[in-house]
């Protein structure tokens, strides 16, 4: 049999934002492929309910509830990772909401709100777990791998979701950067960008996702919306030691759509 060059057995891999949507898919990904897992969200209980999910897989899966807002909090939280799991291979910096406003009438709460949440918990989650691999590396165990969920809205422009698309947009510029200084460690660093996926927060408004859906659908050259699964292959490839020369790049997983635009 051949190696199966997309196995993560060892590796130890966090995700933000992993008890539901677009986070759990990506973590039930890598729990799939053989990588413990670290489950970080505001909410004890329902990280709990995606760990007994991912448990199902054969793998260790460690909780946290962290609140990507708080910096001092994301540190706590690495260092806890490396002394429970031993090391860290992979964050996947997902965490993020969606509120939408018309630009005009963004205020400076609604604002805040997001960018803290969406570009500082991801910076800060990226630069912890950047921090631990360096170290890593100075003591000669190089590598590791940042991801980025990013989003659509990095290339074209969506009405109502100006906070979102600067925090999306300025994470996939900081990636590129990031790929650029921690190479010198093996650390790479790339971003996801889904399009339209089925999730709960973008059916929060089942009247508003349902109209959302039926457009992407008549564009898309697939035919239909994604779905958080659509996103593992994609995740695990990033993850893996087949794309260790693959870095500073941007994904896009939203079914060919800005390609029929």
């Amino acid at each position: 049999m051949p190696e199966n060059i997309f196995d993560l057995t060892g590796k130890v891999s966090l995700v933000t934002g992993a008890n539901s949507g677009l986070g759990f898919g990506f973590a039930r990904g890598l729990a799939r492929s053989g990588s413990d897992v670290v489950v970080w969200g505001r909410r004890a209980d329902k990280n709990e309910e995606a760990a007994a999910k991912l448990r199902a897989y054969g793998v260790r899966v460690m909780t946290d509830a962290i609140d990507v807002r708080d910096n001092a909090a994301i540190d706590a939280g690495v260092d806890r990772i490396v002394a429970e799991m031993g090391r860290l291979d992979v964050v996947v910096a997902n965490a993020g909401i969606a509120t939408q406003v018309p630009f005009v009438e963004m205020d400076r709460t609604t604002y805040r709100e997001l960018i803290d949440i969406n570009l500082d918990g991801a910076v800060f989650t990226l630069r912890a777990g950047a921090k631990h691999m360096v170290d890593r590396a100075a003591a000669g165990d190089p590598g590791g791998s940042l991801i980025v969920c990013g989003s659509g809205s990095i290339f074209q422009g969506v009405p109502t979701l100006a906070h979102y698309a600067i925090a999306k947009g300025a994470l996939n510029s900081l990636a590129k950067t990031l790929a650029a200084e921690l190479g010198p460690h093996a650390i790479r660093c790339n971003v996801i960008a889904p399009g339209f996926i089925e999730t709960e927060m973008t059916f929060a408004n089942k009247e508003v996702g349902e109209m959302i859906a039926a457009a992407v659908s008549a564009k898309a050259p697939l035919g239909r919306i994604g779905k958080p699964a659509d996103l593992e292959g994609a995740c695990v490839y990033l993850a893996s030691d087949a794309s260790s020369y693959h870095t500073g790049d941007t994904l896009v997983v939203d079914g060919g759509k800005m390609t029929a635009n």
